[in-house]
């Protein structure tokens, strides 16, 4: 694993709002955090009926560690709205997050170049409004070990580090915990030493 996979990473902490006006149209930004795909589309969607007399409600996201991402024109033209939405969100550092843009049509065609800019420039401001913290990658791992060492296993537990996410006995213990990228080479060592078989990712 490099340490680039282990770093921590920018999140936005709260949703913030900006709005920019060009020639009438109307540019409403929002940034939401959103730690998973179905999370950044209910962004979507609630924006949506939020402001069902917009013309259009064009965005993009980035989620997770490595960051995946995805843009959408919302029917402007090409090229016009998710890209350059997704550019200022890569710019500004930021992942788990999802970026709307919400247009009002104001009368006046802005043209391929105008409409980039207008969306850029929304994007931008709401990132610039948006409270940020550090989020370190980490990884679920489960673990079976016999029941008599259950409590070895539960004496390595560093919050946040190291946490347990739940844990279930029968013949054996299985315990689920969330571990840190960076701290997972060195539990998974410990673990072995206890006799503990980890799951496969």
């Amino acid at each position: 694993m490099s340490e680039e996979e282990s770093a921590p990473y920018l999140v936005p902490l709260a949703a913030a709002r900006a709005e920019v006006r060009d020639r009438g149209s109307r540019f409403l930004a929002i940034v939401a955090p959103a730690g998973e795909e179905a999370a950044a589309g209910a962004v979507v969607a609630a924006l949506r009926q939020e402001f069902p007399d917009a013309t259009h409600h064009c965005w993009a996201w980035r989620l997770g560690d490595p960051p995946r991402e995805r843009s959408a024109d919302a029917g402007e033209p090409a090229g016009t709205a998710g890209a350059p939405i997704l550019r200022e969100l890569r710019a500004a550092g930021l992942r788990d997050a999802a970026v709307v843009v919400v247009r009002w049509f104001g009368g006046t065609k802005l043209g391929k170049g105008g409409l980039a800019r207008a969306y850029a420039a929304a994007a931008r401001a709401a990132l610039a409004a948006v409270p940020r913290g550090e989020r370190v990658p980490a990884d679920e791992i489960l673990v079976e070990v016999p029941l008599a060492r259950a409590g070895a296993v539960k004496r390595l537990l560093r919050p946040p580090r190291v946490e347990l996410v739940r844990e279930t006995y029968g013949a054996t213990a299985r315990l689920e915990l969330r571990v840190e990228r960076r701290a997972r080479a060195g539990l998974e060592a410990r673990l072995a030493a206890l006799g503990a078989a980890i799951a496969a990712d």
